[in-house]
């Protein structure tokens, strides 16, 4: 009876020492939370209101998410003139049923068109976060130029409005933000990031362009936007391949590891189909002790996190050399993975297929010639309301180096 009993506990344990960790278990050290770090409201040119908005990520099982409006933070006085059309006059009519006359503030010119007073940050941020449970993190995008190629870059818990630099090149347009960035984390002790946006929206970003950076770690290699070519086309790479042609040139230049997020870029919340930028697209799963700006922005800059448009994964680990990944299964879903990386010996064959596996976990073990590799996991499950026709569920992990 008594050897029984031990056998019994025994399994109990080793059952409860291979569960991931999730919100749900007490005293876990750093569970995984859902985000998005790229969308944009009526502060700039979304088409609702940032309430609505919050209210649908936090509805949908985000545990933090972000409005970077262009150039501006949610703060001060703005009034929005609402578009004569029946979708943003429903749109308006829903925001007011919701919240009622006690919150909503609006007036009507003498044409009997409706504006509406935007709520800021810290009026609706009391409205959907908890602890623990959700947060609403400050951002901007910093929208800015060179020869007329959008140069777009978003800061993660910005601290005050940042205006565009400018330059003489992409290049220097970017280091210019960069450095702003750094200069606005330095004086006010507040962690933050800035990361690249959609580098092949209108072709405005080349990989050489990222390459000649210093102290940029991060940038999107997945966006939601139907027009922002993650896939590239005959003559220039997508995302994944630029990836891998920065990665290797900061490996090179002894600079750290570009890091690969999954984004949104929402700005339409009525309509959802392929030719609207909807949310629910793109997002990120970071691993971290808390559930505020500090502990995602650390997390994220030590690579503690994995890119989605839907496959969830159970665990990351990489220890001595070895990078194993653990797939959280979904019924009647089949998963390939693969590991991706570059030879020292072979520089310029950046991105090959280093080993694949069909099944819910996998490992790679570095060799001497890799400089690095990191991760893909493709699903069978079609995505849902994809940003190209024919896309699956897909995630992405952080590259790793000995």
């Amino acid at each position: 009876m008594h050897f029984c009993f031990f056998k019994l506990l025994l399994g109990l344990c080793f059952l409860l020492s291979c569960t991931p960790n999730t919100k749900e278990e007490v005293g876990s050290s750093k569970v995984w939370y859902k985000g998005n770090l790229h969308t944009h409201s009526y502060w700039s040119d979304g088409d609702d209101y940032p309430e609505m908005i919050m209210d649908w990520y936090k509805s949908h099982g985000y545990d933090f998410a972000v409005l970077s409006d262009h150039n501006t933070l949610a703060e001060g006085e703005k009034w929005k003139l609402i578009p004569k059309s029946p979708t943003h006059e429903m749109a308006f009519e829903k925001y007011f049923k919701k919240y009622g006359d006690s919150w909503v503030e609006y007036r009507e010119d003498s044409a009997g068109r409706i504006e509406v007073k935007l709520k800021t940050l810290e009026e609706y941020r009391q409205l959907f976060e908890e602890e623990g449970e959700f947060l609403i993190v400050q951002s901007e995008e910093i929208s800015d130029s060179f020869d007329k190629k959008p140069l777009h870059m978003n800061v993660t818990n910005i601290q005050h409005v940042l205006e565009p630099q400018g330059g003489n090149s992409v290049s220097e347009v970017l280091q210019r933000n960069l450095d702003k960035v750094k200069a606005q984390r330095d004086s006010t002790g507040q962690p933050m990031f800035m990361h690249i946006n959609h580098p092949n929206f209108i072709w405005a970003i080349t990989p050489e362009d990222i390459m000649d950076l210093d102290g940029e770690r991060f940038f999107e290699v997945y966006n939601g936007h139907p027009l922002v070519n993650n896939y590239g086309d005959s003559l220039r790479p997508s995302m994944e391949v630029l990836w891998d042609k920065v990665q290797v040139a900061y490996l090179k230049g002894e600079k750290p590891l570009i890091y690969g997020l999954a984004v949104d870029d929402a700005h339409n919340y009525h309509v959802f189909n392929g030719s609207n930028s909807n949310p629910g697209r793109g997002w990120v799963m970071v691993r971290a002790d808390e559930l505020n700006p500090e502990a995602l922005v650390e997390a994220m800059e030590r690579g503690d996190f994995y890119a989605s448009t839907g496959v969830v994964l159970e665990d990351i680990v990489f220890k001595n050399g070895k990078l194993e990944v653990f797939i959280q299964r979904e019924e009647g879903v089949s998963y390939t993975i693969q590991f991706f990386g570059t030879k020292k010996s072979a520089p310029e064959m950046s991105g090959i297929l280093l080993k694949e596996e069909n099944g819910l976990q996998a490992s790679y073990t570095l060799q001497v010639d890799d400089m690095y590799v990191r991760a893909k996991i493709v699903s069978s499950k079609p995505k849902e309301n994809p940003y190209q026709v024919g896309d699956v569920e897909t995630a992405w992990t952080q590259p790793v180096m000995e």
